[in-house]
């Protein structure tokens, strides 16, 4: 198995896997933490809100695609370059660490709509894309229906 390098030329690292302060659980692809090299706001941005629902639930909550090391195109994202978007899957009922539609029973809608508003109340959240229109703030985007993506302002460096 080869070793991936936790930094890239950008200087940015990827997002911790084993995560033990709680709040989220990674996946996505590439495995292993290849398609989530974050800029330094995502990371601080991440952390604080996995802070923060720790202290409402224990169910943790599923990051996925950030970027790839040196900012190389990750398909078939059309953004995910800058290490300034996140795809976060919404809350299952269950607490099960996998995907969840909208359109699934085990969809938790009222839990996902508390846990979206911290990341609308945290300053480097720019929008939010989610097809559960029903939450406040969000706007529907084709491929949305079993994840939301989190963009970032870009700011400074």
């Amino acid at each position: 198995m080869s070793e991936i390098p936790f930094q890239d030329k950008r200087g940015f690292f990827i997002l911790p896997q084993k995560y033990e302060g709680g709040g989220y659980y990674t996946y996505g692809t590439p495995g292993r933490g290849q398609g989530q090299y974050a800029h330094s706001r995502m990371i601080t941005m991440l952390l604080s809100v996995a802070n923060q629902w720790s202290q409402f639930d224990v169910r943790k909550f599923g990051v996925g695609n950030i970027s790839l090391a040196d900012g190389t195109e990750f398909k078939p994202h059309r953004s995910h370059q800058n290490g300034l978007q996140v795809d976060v899957r919404g809350l299952r009922k269950d607490g099960r660490e996998t995907p969840c539609s909208i359109f699934d029973g085990q969809y938790d809608r009222a839990a996902t709509a508390l846990f979206i508003s911290l990341f609308q109340r945290h300053p480097f959240v720019h929008r939010i894309l989610f097809n559960d229109t029903t939450i406040v703030g969000v706007r529907p985007a084709r491929g949305h229906n079993d994840h939301f993506h989190v963009e970032l302002t870009k700011g400074g460096q």
